[in-house]
């Protein structure tokens, strides 16, 4: 019997944590911890899988840290810290010991240096980035850099520490297409891949030179799946990338579509499956069930499963396994106890 311990994260008050068999096919929700309200994105320590760091997705923005216990409780609020801005939306530690939060509704960012433990917070300078309409979503460290999509601006902020801890600032940036909507991004080696959330595209391109060299974007696909319902309103989610394993002799790209419109697709929504090499190409789409998927995570000793979620409806949480060698993914299991969750970790 292999067991799994999933934590997620949703717009309620609590994270709830599952137990995932991989021999029966079973997800059993565990228990709910109290948080402050909406964590809507939950991520891990890189190094620690015992602190686990939250934002409350709110006007008054704040970034919370937790302790994990048996079978996924949680202990806390330890540290807590604001975000400096309203609706955080995304949290991202660097390895730095700071951790990153963005600020979707006001169009800005900080990162927050730890003190005495990974859950004790400082205090870190705001970044406001500077575009009328700004919705900053993700920030992803990339060597000295750190990463942060616009979806309002159609950019790539680049930013790097400005002399100490939590003060950063921006050194450039890599432009987007126009009314693109950078949402999340993956980087693998010196390649860029994008997800859009408003054109609903997957677009592949070198990192240019910082600050603000430039570079064609070299692939570019929409992720939509065929023959939508009427009225359909497509905003891209999440993307993930896997690496080759043992399991898998290639990585692929998963990247989840919502569909937000007043007809539903009595499928679900669909997830989109691409294959990295030797160039980026479209595999299929596998329909989830689910109503606006806006996180999922694969977890595993070798990734073979993806764990995922919609933000409306009734479907609750889904397991699925990868197959195929990664070029299709098959439902092994649901739970419905939680109607909705927005973001997920795996423990073991």
């Amino acid at each position: 019997m292999v067991n799994f311990t999933i934590l997620a994260g949703g717009y309620t008050s609590f994270v709830a944590s599952y137990l995932f068999n991989s021999d029966t096919s079973s997800l059993t929700l565990l228990n709910r911890s109290p948080t402050g309200a909406n964590p809507s994105w939950i991520t891990l320590h890189p190094t620690n899988k015992s602190i686990l760091y939250a934002t409350n997705e709110d006007p008054a923005g704040a970034l919370q840290s937790f302790e994990v216990g048996a079978q996924g409780a949680l202990i806390g609020p330890i540290g807590q810290a604001s975000s400096d801005g309203d609706s955080p939306a995304f949290t991202a530690p660097l390895s730095t010991g700071q951790v990153a939060i963005m600020n979707y509704n006001s169009g800005n960012g900080v990162i927050i240096p730890t003190t005495t433990d990974p859950l004790h917070f400082g205090s870190g300078t705001p970044i406001t980035f500077p575009f009328t309409g700004s919705h900053p979503h993700m920030a992803v460290q990339h060597g000295s850099e750190v990463f942060v999509p616009d979806l309002g601006a159609d950019r790539i902020w680049r930013l790097v520490e400005n002399g100490s801890p939590g003060n950063f600032k921006i050194q450039g940036q890599i432009t987007q297409p126009l009314g693109s909507g950078p949402r999340h991004i993956a980087i693998r080696g010196n390649t860029l891949y994008t997800l859009h959330e408003l054109s609903s595209t997957l677009t592949e391109q070198q990192i240019p030179a910082a600050p603000n060299g430039t570079s064609t974007i070299t692939a570019s696909f929409s992720i939509l799946p065929p023959n939508p319902p009427p009225q359909a309103d497509w905003h891209a989610g999440e993307i993930l990338l896997t690496e080759a394993s043992p399991q898998f002799n290639q990585p692929f790209i998963y990247a989840s579509n919502r569909n937000t419109g007043p007809v539903v697709d009595p499928r679900g929504d669909a997830i989109a499956i691409f294959s990295v090499e030797p160039e980026l190409k479209f595999v299929k789409h596998v329909y989830t069930g689910l109503q606006q998927i806006r996180g999922m995570m694969v977890g595993g000793p070798q990734n073979e499963f993806l764990v995922a979620s919609g933000v409306a409806g009734d479907a609750g949480v889904i397991m699925l396994q990868r197959s195929k060698g990664g070029a299709d993914l098959e439902i092994v299991a649901s739970n419905t106890d939680i109607a909705q969750r927005s973001s997920f970790v795996w423990l073991d």
